[in-house]
């Protein structure tokens, strides 16, 4: 029962993190350009935004906002999959009494 309830806590982390992926890739696109920066190294002006003038401030405010999300997403979805995993990992397990090759067990 409580494995199940961590994969679906898993699997709903995971489908919003490429969610607030997505919006934040679409945010980035649609803001205006503040230097040419890209846009005029391939011949576009740069100067226009779709949604007018004054969305520069709400979108760099959103943009932020998004971010501070995307990167809390980031951590937890870590410290989930790092606590899943770290029981499987062989690495640190004591109970492996194996010696190293030309070694002599000590008794």
């Amino acid at each position: 029962m409580l494995a199940t309830v961590a994969g679906f806590f898993l699997g709903l982390v995971i489908t919003l993190f490429v969610f607030v992926s997505l919006v934040l890739i679409m945010l980035v696109l649609i803001q205006k350009g503040r230097g040419g920066g890209l846009a005029s190294a391939f011949g576009g002006s740069g100067g226009n935004t779709a949604f007018g003038a004054k969305t520069g401030d709400v979108l760099t405010w959103a943009t932020s906002i998004l971010f501070g999300i995307f990167l809390l997403l980031a951590i937890v979805l870590n410290l989930m999959t790092h606590s899943t995993t770290s029981a499987k990992s062989p690495i640190g397990n004591t109970a492996n009494n194996t010696t190293p090759v030309g070694q002599m067990p000590v008794k």
